[in-house]
């Protein structure tokens, strides 16, 4: 297609709509996405087991889904990518409220999850065309707050609000907001081609100080990002789908258990803030492997813990440690992909949907052979992220330097 399909948004007013369309999709879709396994729960009887092989095939389609979402909008521009996407999801819901029969449900939840694809590829790129490389640090940062803090609030809110609105709310509210989205992304994307295309930005310097000697290539260190995020999501989707179970062993309510195993995502939160402000740890090495070693302890103990304030404890540094694994996926994603940033933002998404299956499968399979075992299905995972672990340290000791060359970040 034209240049004209991938229009950057030159004014820095419209640019935060792009951000105003990340907070709708975020809030709706956390909102049903992780709240969903409770209401299977309740409404189907569906246990630990059940609900971590609903977890996986979802993991499944998000990884095909979102490889095409980006080719997608990279063909045929982000904003109708993003018009497709909330609007098929909002028609989805609104059937899915009608729908009473176990696999009516799993039909939607599914095709749901698949048509969510189409948006966020074509928001992280909408976020990131036309900026150079020194405006891209911020505009990431800024990206990453916002869904990380209105995809907690509404986790931590969404409990209360279908105790207050009913069980179907999980379907009306996300359709109402998606609805929302769509005709806001209608009124910008009008806005955007009153402006005059952006020419491509100016070469800039490195985010890497000059001289710097780095153990890998930018390349490799975004590899690295793609490894280390799915692994990152294996833990995520393990505890969301496991977090009705864990709140049923506490004895938490719906409202409380919102309130409490939100704790990670406002962590995560704050570790965006943090990081967008201190840049010095792009293409380090060292921070990546302390947060993933961070990642897999916290994990465990969250998991195969039973005291109350060892689980809080623990979501505190599970959020910071995957806060710093994700932005590293992504920041790499969109500065070392500049010239086809639908497509690298899809396959970030694709690798998230890879991690998402991969651990809810292996936590479902260990509770399937080894029913008896206690925590066999948080132990199995771990065992996954530690063989992860010895892969991103092959990929960090695989590239070294040239003699006398410095590889620092950039082209």
């Amino acid at each position: 297609m034209g240049q004209s399909v991938h229009r950057g948004i030159a004014s820095g007013k419209l640019k935060s709509v792009v951000f105003v369309l990340e907070g709708l999709n975020s809030f709706s879709t956390t909102y049903f996405f992780y709240d969903i396994y409770f209401y299977t729960q309740a409404r189907f009887k569906f246990g630990a087991l059940q609900n971590l092989m609903l977890a996986a095939v979802l993991g499944v389609i998000y990884a095909v889904s979102a490889f095409w979402g980006g080719r997608f909008a990279q063909r045929f521009g982000y904003f109708r990518a993003i018009k497709w996407g909330t609007g098929l999801m909002a028609a989805i819901f609104l059937l899915g409220s009608q729908c009473d029969g176990l696999l009516a449900t799993l039909a939607v939840i599914c095709a749901s999850n698949a048509a969510l694809c189409l948006t966020w590829p074509a928001l992280e790129s909408l976020m990131s065309e036309g900026e150079s490389r020194a405006q891209l640090q911020g505009w990431v940062g800024v990206y990453n707050v916002v869904w990380a803090v209105t995809g907690a609030v509404a986790y931590f809110t969404g409990g209360a609000i279908q105790q207050q609105f009913g069980p179907r709310s999980i379907f009306f509210v996300p359709a109402a907001l998606l609805l929302a989205e769509a005709g806001l992304a209608v009124w910008l994307e009008r806005q955007a081609e009153k402006q005059p295309i952006l020419a491509a930005p100016p070469s800039l310097p490195s985010p890497v100080p000059e001289g710097k000697f780095l153990s890998a290539s930018p390349a490799m260190f975004l590899k690295m990002g793609w490894l280390a995020n799915p692994v990152a999501y294996v833990a995520i989707n393990t505890v969301v789908s496991t977090i009705p179970t864990l709140s049923r062993h506490f004895h938490f309510s719906l409202a409380r258990a919102g309130c409490v195993c939100s704790i990670w995502l406002f962590s995560r939160a704050v570790a965006f803030v943090l990081l967008r402000m201190w840049p010095r740890w792009h293409y380090r090495f060292r921070y990546l492997a302390w947060a993933y070693v961070a990642m897999i302890l916290s994990f465990g103990a969250m998991l195969l813990g039973s005291i109350v304030w060892v689980f809080v404890a623990s979501q505190i540094v599970f959020g910071a440690a995957i806060g710093l694994i994700y932005y590293s996926s992504l920041f790499y994603s969109m500065d070392v992909g500049t010239e086809t940033k639908g497509e690298h933002s899809g396959i970030h998404e694709a690798v998230i949907g890879v991690g998402n299956a991969g651990g809810p499968a292996v936590a479902a399979a260990a509770l399937a052979f080894f029913p008896d075992v206690p925590g066999s299905g948080a132990a199995a995972v771990c065992v996954l992220m530690v063989a992860g672990l010895g892969g991103l340290f092959w990929m960090r000791f695989r590239e070294r330097p040239k003699n006398g060359q410095t590889i620092c970040g950039g082209t």
